[in-house]
C-alpha cells in the first residue's frame, strides 16, 4: 500500500514529459516524513511499537504456547498412574495457560469434581482477561493514532493560516505546500498505523476465544477421569494428597 503511494508521487525528481527539471529534488524520506514535523516523527515511533508488540503477540498467544499438546499428554499419563501429586507439581511449573488451568483443577479435587470444575472455569477466565488485556494495547494505538493524525491536520491548517494572516495576503506556493504537507503527510501515517492495528487486535482477539474454548475442552477431557461414575477409582481417590478419601 505505501509502495503504491510512494510510486504516484511525481515530487521524487521525476518530471513529466516536456516539463523543465526541478530546481531540487524531493526525496521519499522529505516527503513522507520530514515534512510531517515532529508528529509525524510520533507516528513513525508508534508504528515500531505496533509493530514490536505485533511480534510479541505472534509469539506468545499460539497454541504451542497456550494449550501445548506434551502438557495434556503428560498430565494424563499421571493420573492414569494415579500419581497425583506428581502431576500437580508437574502442571505449577508449566507456564502455559493449559498448565495453570489444570493446576487449579487438580488442587480443588479434595472437594470434588463440581469445586474441580468451578476452579477450571475461573482459572480459565482469569488467564483469557489477562490476554485480552494485553492485546488491548493494541486496541489503543489503533484508535489513538488517527486522532494524532488529525491533530496534525488542525496543525498544519492553522500554521497556513497563520502565514496568511502574517503576509496580509496569501502566501507562496511552497508555505502553502509545507504546510499543507503537515496536514497530509500527519493524516496519511495515523490512517497507516491504524489500519493495520486494528485488524491485527481483532485477529489476536479471535485468536484468544478458539484458543480458550481448546483449552476448556482439552482440560475438561483430562479432568473427566474425577467425574464420578466415569472411571473405576476415579471419584475413590484424591489427586491432592495421593491417598484415598
Amino acid at each position: 500500500m505505501l509502495w503504491l503511494v510512494l510510486a504516484s508521487v511525481p515530487a521524487a525528481g521525476q518530471p513529466s514529459a516536456g516539463e523543465p527539471l526541478p530546481v531540487t529534488d524531493i526525496s521519499f524520506l522529505d516527503f513522507f516524513v520530514v515534512k510531517g514535523g515532529i508528529i509525524a516523527y510520533g507516528l513513525i515511533g508508534l508504528s515500531i511499537v505496533t509493530i514490536a508488540l505485533t511480534i510479541e503477540y505472534s509469539l506468545s498467544i499460539r497454541r504451542a504456547t497456550m494449550v501445548p499438546r506434551e502438557a495434556v499428554r503428560r498430565t494424563q499419563e499421571l493420573i492414569a498412574e494415579k500419581r497425583y501429586l506428581e502431576a500437580i507439581k508437574f502442571t505449577a511449573e508449566d507456564l502455559s495457560m493449559m498448565g495453570y488451568v489444570l493446576n487449579a483443577g487438580l488442587t480443588e479435587a479434595s472437594k470434588g469434581f463440581a469445586a474441580m470444575e468451578r476452579a477450571l472455569e475461573e482459572s480459565l477466565d482469569e488467564r483469557s482477561a489477562r490476554l485480552f488485556r494485553k492485546i488491548e494495547y493494541m486496541n489503543i494505538i489503533g484508535n489513538v493514532a488517527p486522532m494524532i493524525g488529525l491533530f496534525g491536520t488542525v496543525v498544519g491548517m492553522i500554521l497556513l493560516f497563520a502565514e496568511i494572516h502574517a503576509a496580509d495576503t496569501f502566501p507562496g506556493a511552497r508555505i502553502v505546500a509545507d504546510r499543507i504537507a503537515i496536514a497530509l503527510i500527519t493524516t496519511f501515517w495515523g490512517l497507516a498505523i491504524a489500519i493495520p492495528a486494528l485488524s491485527i487486535y481483532a485477529i489476536f482477539r479471535n485468536r484468544i476465544d478458539v484458543l480458550t474454548a481448546e483449552c476448556a475442552l482439552a482440560a475438561e477431557q483430562v479432568l473427566e477421569v474425577f467425574k464420578p461414575g466415569v472411571a473405576e477409582g476415579g471419584p475413590e481417590t484424591s489427586p491432592a494428597s495421593g491417598a484415598p478419601r
